[in-house]
């Protein structure tokens, strides 16, 4: 007999189910009673938990472990784009073979392995369950490395909003952008911004 699944962690996979005793007939009738939701395959979240600020994000790190949230899903999490991506964008290093996730939608980069843990941060994707995405100054830089990726426009206005913060560091911004060889582009691009 299968424990109740208040036993469980507010977020699991199927094999943490497993490894408790659950079986996977029970999981699923869980999942179509609506005690549990499932966030992406093989991961499910209790339905009594306390809300989660990022699903998605909490998915992906159940999934990915490795991976690092990134580029306009972390500008969105900082509140430096308005723009919300059509699937969150994840990094994994560039050796790794990236996942595949159907649900929730995601857009995988490749970053050098070497440079990979550069701003490496962590923000609660639910409470007390803490998700690696790069910090505000990593974001603002990737954004500039990929502009041509992502946008121009969105780059630049990412910038702008990181530099009305209150915990803005535009020497760490060069810093981060000299480590990942985007330097020329940001500091021209810093100084457009400053002359304003």
């Amino acid at each position: 007999m299968s424990p109740p699944v208040s036993d469980l962690p507010d977020t699991f996979t199927t094999r943490d189910a497993r490894a408790r005793g659950v079986h996977p007939r029970d999981l699923y009738r869980w999942r179509d009673e609506g005690l549990v939701v499932e966030l992406s395959r093989g991961v499910f979240r209790g339905a009594g938990a306390p809300a989660a600020t990022y699903p998605d994000f909490l998915a992906i790190s159940y999934r990915a472990p490795r991976a690092v949230i990134c580029c306009v899903s972390a500008a969105a999490a900082y509140d430096l784009t308005d723009e919300l991506p059509g699937a969150v964008q994840f990094a994994v290093p560039s050796r790794d073979r990236p996942p595949r996730i159907v649900y929730p939608p995601t857009e995988v980069f490749r970053f050098d392995a070497a440079t990979f843990e550069i701003g490496l941060s962590a923000i609660e994707a639910a409470p007390g369950e803490p998700v690696r995405i790069y910090d505000p100054a990593r974001t603002v830089v990737d954004l500039m490395r990929l502009r041509h990726r992502l946008g121009e426009p969105l780059a630049h206005a990412a910038l702008h909003r990181y530099l009305r913060r209150p915990d803005a560091r535009p020497t760490e911004l060069l810093r981060t952008a000299a480590r990942l060889d985007v330097l020329g582009p940001m500091r021209t691009a810093l100084d457009v911004a400053s002359a304003r």
